[in-house]
């Protein structure tokens, strides 16, 4: 049986503490575009809290990598390591996601449903699209920003993990199924 010192269990705990102050303090910056907590108040700015821990790596990889572009992102993405990359996405995918707002127009949420059943969304995205692992969650994120993600991928302007899918997917979905498809997952409580 092993011993532990009070000494060590002391310095684990203030090291275990400082650590996550040193999250925090780098999650703060996040906040200015993604919101407190990570649930972003601004157009076309995803919220991150709920993410999959390995998206949200992957999403910072693929930024820092320059194989997905952001004029805000960029310089952000050039100042972080690969321990800030596992801290960010460990941080963030353990806060409350965002729930979508009153849907007051379950019409297009059926449409959007219906879209999202024939195109399989959730064979990735999971059946109540928390995501999981590397792939997304959907569930309660901003409408706009879910409508922006599909036109990027339709257009080719998006990559990372996924892309072939998801190219292939919205590629074939039409201006009215993108529109449907982003309300009805925005509103997903």
């Amino acid at each position: 049986m092993r011993v532990v010192s009070f000494a060590m269990l002391s310095a684990v705990l203030v090291t275990s503490f400082a650590h996550a102050a040193d999250v925090k303090e780098k999650a703060a910056v996040c906040a200015g575009c993604h919101g407190d907590n990570g649930i972003s108040q601004t157009e076309n700015i995803p919220s991150l809290a709920g993410q999959p821990d390995q998206f949200l790596q992957w999403q910072l990889v693929f930024f820092r990598a320059g194989s997905r572009k952001n004029e805000q992102m960029q310089p952000i993405v050039e100042e972080i390591t690969n321990e800030d990359i596992r801290s960010l996405g460990a941080y963030f995918s353990q806060l409350t996601p965002p729930k979508g707002p009153e849907d007051k127009d379950p019409d297009l949420s059926k449409k959007g449903k219906e879209a999202a059943t024939g195109r399989r969304c959730a064979s990735c995205h999971t059946d109540s699209y928390a995501g999981t692992k590397a792939v997304a969650r959907l569930a309660g994120q901003r409408e706009e920003y879910l409508v922006k993600a599909l036109h990027d991928y339709k257009a080719g302007l998006r990559v990372g993990g996924g892309v072939a899918a998801m190219a292939d997917i919205a590629y074939s979905l039409s201006e009215e199924e993108i529109t449907a498809l982003a309300h009805y997952l925005a509103h997903l409580q």
